[in-house]
């Protein structure tokens, strides 16, 4: 099986350029399933229902978020009444939407998991503990291919969380730097791992926003409306083969376009 994964869209540019690149990668990989992280696909940061639908209707089966998943409430009721766009399943529990997706894929059944860090972010419930309540959840629900996407910044944690997840789980792929790691990899259990699959969106940027508003940002620490620039956009993400037997890594591969 294999399972094509897009890091995070950023803004209009991101959403435009997945809508004209992710039909080729489908016809490319031929991928089982498709999930996509939105969670900055809004202008302005968050997800909005119209970015929401143009990310379904490029390709994706599933989309999952990240630290700005609730920052435009009205995303809420979308999260509430669709199944298959996913919030990070460590966030309280009044938060709207879920935090795990079940696909049924016909000769098998799936699971998407998001999970948030809480190294430099928001003081959440341990991913580890959400990890494990949501995965006895998916294999309860018949699930035998487990995917995380962990929406984090520290690597270290990244890293951590996947050697946890080792054997127990398909693969775990990060998201929320915008910056493709080189590190792809099947861990000692077979478990496809990959600290982070990157951004889609502008390629001359600083993680898709406007490099002079970014360096005026970091350097006077004053407020700085961003901007996302307009020009060439990259389309980064990774390739997993999946043995549908064992629900184990057969390879993964980053990918760039």
């Amino acid at each position: 099986m294999v399972i094509l994964a897009i890091g995070d869209v950023v803004s209009s540019q991101g959403c435009n350029y997945l809508q004209k690149e992710l039909w080729k990668l489908k016809k490319e990989y031929k991928p089982d399933l498709v999930i996509v992280n939105g969670e900055n696909s809004a202008i302005g940061n968050g997800i909005l229902p119209q970015s929401a639908q143009q990310i379904f209707d490029s390709g994706a089966d599933v989309i999952t978020l990240g630290n700005h998943a609730l920052k435009r409430s009205e995303i809420y009721p979308f999260l509430d009444s669709r199944s298959d766009i996913i919030r990070p399943a460590n966030f309280h529990k009044s938060a709207p939407g879920n935090g795990c997706a079940l696909v049924d894929l016909g000769r098998t059944q799936a699971a998407v998991i998001n999970l948030q860090g809480t190294v430099y972010l928001d003081n959440l419930e341990s991913p580890f503990d959400a990890a494990d309540r949501e995965i006895e959840f998916a294999r309860k629900s018949g699930a035998k291919i487990i995917i995380v996407d962990f929406h984090a910044e520290a690597t270290a944690e990244k890293r951590a969380l996947a050697f946890y997840l080792d054997g127990k789980v398909s693969a775990v792929f990060g998201t929320h730097t915008h910056v493709q790691t080189n590190d792809a990899q099947i861990l000692p259990c077979q478990t496809a791992y990959i600290s982070d699959i990157g951004m889609t969106g502008p390629y001359y940027s600083v993680l898709g926003v406007e490099p002079a508003l970014a360096i005026e940002k970091i350097r006077t620490n004053l407020p700085v409306r961003f901007k996302n620039p307009d020009g060439p956009c990259v389309l980064e993400g990774c390739v997993m083969e999946i043995d549908e037997k064992s629900g184990l890594a057969v390879s993964i591969q980053a990918i760039r376009r």
